[in-house]
């Protein structure tokens, strides 16, 4: 079994913050972990420096390869820093 796993913390909101299912809307300063293996990536969000992580709605989403995950996480990144009530963003499609 392949598996892999990014972890970006210090990431800082904007407005609107991250959805979560379990929480809500988390704002501020949070930690992104996205987790791939068997073809799927799940993503979850902490505020950071707290133990308790949540999982980001719309997670988790089917992604083929590990280097898919790794182009995701960095989307995943960028859509909590743009906040709106940020869910999990579509991945990536490699160009052909």
């Amino acid at each position: 079994m392949s598996w892999a796993s990014w972890t970006t913390a210090g990431v800082y909101t904007g407005r609107g913050g991250v959805l979560t299912d379990e929480a809500g809307a988390l704002t501020g300063d949070v930690t992104v972990h996205t987790t791939w293996a068997e073809g799927e990536a799940r993503v979850a969000v902490q505020y950071s420096g707290a133990s308790d992580w949540f999982t980001m709605s719309g997670s988790p989403v089917p992604c083929a390869t590990e280097e898919e995950s790794r182009d995701f996480h960095d989307a995943v990144v960028e859509a909590v820093r743009l906040g709106n009530r940020a869910t999990v963003p579509s991945v990536p499609v490699p160009p052909v």
